[in-house]
């Protein structure tokens, strides 16, 4: 157990230090757009696009991979129980209300990086801008405040684990 409270002493000194940028309601402004675009909806457009421009394996396993990427998600969600910033700090307010409880993984993180994996497989010129895209979301949410920077490298684990697995099996 004591490990575990070393890595949490660590995550809250690292988001700490997030939180003490001077520019920090700028980077929170950005940070919302940067959220956003890794709300949900874009991915379904993404598979529908995929799928009607003749990318079937792909769009397949867009569909499966975050079928699966959701539910290890939800388990891990549910089975760690981690309390988002604003409820494991003593005066700290999140900028935006969370969709859920708690915090561990970042599920936009996850999204971000299945996505970024799967489409820099089909579209190798692009990869550097999607992962940049994907490590954004990552920073966007902790700067947003509603989670600690482990929540969001798991989340990148996450969906680039189950990108990896559904690329290999399916395409």
């Amino acid at each position: 157990m004591n490990i575990l409270q070393n890595i949490h002493a660590i995550d809250v000194h690292a988001f700490s230090w997030c939180m003490a940028r001077k520019h920090r309601i700028g980077l929170a402004r950005i940070s919302r757009a940067i959220s956003f675009s890794a709300d949900g909806p874009l991915y379904v457009l993404i598979a529908i696009m995929l799928w009607a421009f003749g990318f079937e394996a792909l769009a397949s396993a867009l569909v499966l991979g975050f079928l699966l990427e959701r539910g290890l998600y939800l388990i891990l969600k549910r089975g760690f129980k981690r309390n988002r910033p604003e409820d494991a700090l003593e005066n700290f307010k999140s900028f935006i209300v969370p969709s859920d409880q708690f915090s561990f993984p970042s599920g936009h993180t996850s999204g971000a990086f299945f996505v970024a994996y799967c489409l820099s497989e089909a579209f190798p010129d692009f990869g550097l801008y999607l992962y940049v895209w994907a490590s954004q979301v990552g920073l966007s949410r902790i700067f947003l405040g509603v989670h600690f920077p482990t929540d969001t490298v798991m989340g990148a684990l996450l969906g680039s684990g189950c990108a990896a697995l559904m690329i290999g099996v399916l395409v």
